[in-house]
C-alpha cells in the first residue's frame, strides 16, 4: 500500500501542472465564468501542493505580489500599461453612443455606390475605421449589426452575406490598435505597446483588403447576392465648392504657416503640427455642421471624427508625444469633444457610458488576477518544465511547433474567449519561442547574432512577431462556432428573420480569409517588424 501512494505521489509531483490544465478546461466547459475557473484552479492546486508538500505555503504571498505588488515589488496590477484599457473601453463606448458610425456608413454607401457590393464595401471600411477607434468587440458588432443589418436586408443582401460581412468587419479591432487584447499582450510578454500597435497596423490592413477583395469579386459574379444602390445622382453644389476652396485654403495655410515657423526656429515641428491638426479638425466639423446633410457635409462628418480620433491617439503614441497610458486618456477625451460636436452628449448617455466602461474593465481585470493566480501557481509546480519536455519528447523542429501552437489557438477558439487564450496560452509559450528565436533568424532577415545585444534583438523580434501571430490568429476565436462571441452578439440584436445557421454560413468564407492572412504574416514576417523598426530604429 505504501508503495501504491508513493507513486501516486512521484505521478503527482510531476503531472499536477499538467492536472491543472485538464480541470481548467473541465471547469470552463461548465460555464463557470472564466475568473473564478482560474483562481478556484490555482487556489485548489496551491492547496494541493501545500498539503503535499511540494510547496510552501508562503506561495500565496508570492501570488498577492505577481498581482499586486508589495515589499518592493511592482505587481501586475500597478503596470500603468494596463490604466489604458478602461480608457480605450470608455472611448470605444463612447463612440457608439455619438453617431459618428451612423454618419461614417451613410456617406460609405454614397462614395461607393457605383461599385457591386456597395453597401457590405462600406461595412467593410467602416469596421477598418471604427477598429483603429475603439478594440471592444462587443460594442463594434452590435453597433454595426443595428446600423448595417436592416438597410442590408433591406436592399435585398443574402442575409449570409450581409451577416459574414458585419461580423468580421466589427472584430477587426481586436488586431487594428488601439486593442485591449494587445495592451494585455505587451504587460504579459514584457514588452513595447507601441512596438506592438505599430507591428498590428499591417497585418489588420491585410485582413481588411482580403475582406475587400472577395466581396468585390463575390459581388461581381454573383449580383444577386447584393444588389446595387439606387442610382440616384449627387453633386457637388457652386456653394459647396467655395466651402471646400475655404477648407483646403486653411489647410493650406496652416502648414506653410507651420513649415515658416519650424524653419526659422519661431516654434517646432511639433507644436505647428498639433495647433496644424487641431484647427483643420475644428474647421472640417464647423463647414461640415454648416453643410448639413449634403455631400459634402456628410463627408466632412463622417470622416473627420473618426481620422482625428485615430490620429490623435495612434500617432501621439508613434510620434512618441505620448505613452500609451497618456495616448489613451487623450482618447477618451477626444470621444467626449465628438460627441459634443453631435450633440449626442446628455447626461443618460454619459453615465450609460460610465456604467458599460465600469463593468467591461471589471470583467477584464478579474479574469487577468485569476490568469496571474493561475500562471504563478503553474510556474511553481514545474508547469512549464513539463511542456518543455513534452515538446522535447516530440521532437519538432522550429517551424513545426510553431504550426502545431497556432493550430492549438486555432483550435481553442471554437471553445474559449480571446482573453482566455491570450492570458493562459501566451505566459507559458512565449518562453519556448524566446528560446527557438536563433532557428527562425534567417527567415525575420536577421544575421545570426554574435554577441548578447543582437542576441536580445533577434528575441525581442521573435516575440513580437509570435504576438502578432497569435494576435491575427485570434480573430476567428470570435467567429468560430459553437462560441463565437461576435455570432451570439449579432443574433441578439438581429431580426428575428435572420437564422443561426445562416450567421454560421456567412462567416465561413471570412474564417478562411483570416487563416489566409495569418499564412501571410507567418511567410512574409517584414509586415509586423518593418514599421516598429522603421519608426523606432532597432
Amino acid at each position: 500500500m505504501m508503495e501504491f501512494w508513493g507513486a501516486i505521489y512521484d505521478h503527482l509531483y510531476v503531472y499536477i501542472g499538467a492536472y491543472m490544465f485538464l480541470v481548467l478546461a473541465l471547469t470552463l466547459f461548465t460555464g463557470l465564468p472564466v475568473a473564478i475557473a482560474l483562481g478556484g484552479v490555482s487556489v485548489l492546486s496551491a492547496g494541493l501542493a501545500i498539503y503535499l508538500e511540494f510547496l510552501d505555503t508562503a506561495v500565496f504571498f508570492q501570488v498577492i505580489q505577481r498581482i499586486w505588488g508589495g515589499d518592493g515589488a511592482s505587481g501586475a496590477v500597478q503596470n500603468p500599461i494596463l490604466v489604458a484599457i478602461p480608457c480605450f473601453v470608455f472611448m470605444g463606448t463612447m463612440l457608439e453612443k455619438s453617431r459618428v458610425a451612423e454618419d461614417l456608413l451613410h456617406i460609405l454607401q454614397v462614395m461607393l455606390r457605383r461599385v457591386p457590393g456597395a453597401l457590405a464595401l462600406s461595412v467593410t471600411v467602416m469596421g477598418t475605421i471604427m477598429a483603429a477607434t475603439t478594440g471592444i468587440i462587443g460594442a463594434s458588432v452590435v453597433m454595426m449589426t443595428l446600423l448595417a443589418l436592416p438597410a442590408m436586408l433591406a436592399r435585398g443582401y443574402h442575409p449570409a452575406l450581409a451577416t459574414g460581412t458585419i461580423a468580421a468587419s466589427a472584430t477587426l479591432g481586436i488586431l487594428i490598435p488601439p486593442s485591449i487584447m494587445l495592451v494585455l499582450m505587451a504587460n504579459l510578454l514584457a514588452v513595447s505597446v507601441g512596438n506592438l500597435f505599430m507591428g498590428a497596423i499591417f497585418p489588420g490592413l491585410v485582413l481588411s483588403g482580403l475582406y475587400f477583395a472577395y466581396l468585390m469579386v463575390t459581388c461581381a459574379i454573383k449580383p444577386e447576392l447584393a444588389p446595387p444602390l439606387p442610382k440616384d445622382s449627387i453633386r457637388l453644389e457652386p456653394t459647396q465648392i467655395k466651402n471646400v476652396m475655404r477648407f483646403l485654403g486653411i489647410t493650406i495655410g496652416v502648414i506653410v504657416v507651420g513649415y515658416l515657423g519650424e524653419t526659422s526656429g519661431i516654434s517646432d515641428d511639433i507644436n505647428w503640427g498639433v495647433l496644424g491638426f487641431l484647427t483643420i479638425f475644428l474647421s472640417s466639423m464647423i463647414l461640415g455642421r454648416i453643410e448639413g446633410d449634403t455631400l459634402l457635409g456628410g463627408i466632412l462628418k463622417g470622416f473627420v471624427p473618426p481620422i482625428f480620433l485615430i490620429v490623435m491617439v495612434l500617432g501621439s503614441i508613434f510620434a512618441g508625444w505620448a505613452t500609451p497610458t497618456e495616448a489613451a486618456g487623450v482618447g477618451a477625451f477626444g470621444s467626449l469633444v465628438l460627441a459634443w460636436f453631435n450633440r449626442t452628449l446628455t447626461h443618460d448617455v454619459l453615465r450609460s457610458v460610465i456604467h458599460r466602461t465600469a463593468l467591461t474593465t471589471a470583467m477584464i481585470f478579474f479574469i487577468f488576477v485569476g490568469a496571474t493566480a493561475f500562471s504563478t501557481i503553474f510556474r511553481n509546480v514545474y508547469g512549464d518544465d513539463l511542456i518543455i519536455e513534452f515538446i522535447e519528447f516530440l521532437e519538432l523542429g522550429p517551424w513545426a511547433l510553431l504550426f502545431m501552437l497556432m493550430f492549438a489557438i486555432f483550435l481553442m477558439g471554437f471553445f474559449f474567449d480571446f482573453l482566455e487564450i491570450t492570458l493562459i496560452i501566451l505566459p507559458v509559450f512565449a518562453p519556448v519561442i524566446r528560446a527557438l528565436a536563433p532557428a527562425f533568424a534567417g527567415h525575420l532577415g536577421i544575421d545570426a547574432p554574435t554577441n548578447e545585444a543582437q542576441t536580445q534583438y533577434l528575441e525581442a523580434q521573435v516575440i513580437y512577431w509570435f504576438a502578432i501571430l497569435v494576435a491575427t490568429n485570434l480573430q476567428t476565436s470570435f467567429l468560430t462556432p459553437p462560441f463565437g462571441f461576435a455570432l451570439f452578439y449579432m443574433k441578439g440584436v438581429a431580426p428575428s428573420s435572420v437564422k443561426m445557421q445562416e450567421i454560421y454560413k456567412g462567416i465561413i468564407p471570412f474564417v478562411i480569409l483570416q487563416l489566409i492572412g495569418l499564412a501571410v504574416v507567418v511567410e512574409w514576417p517584414q509586415l509586423a517588424l518593418w514599421l516598429p523598426d522603421k519608426v523606432f530604429g532597432n
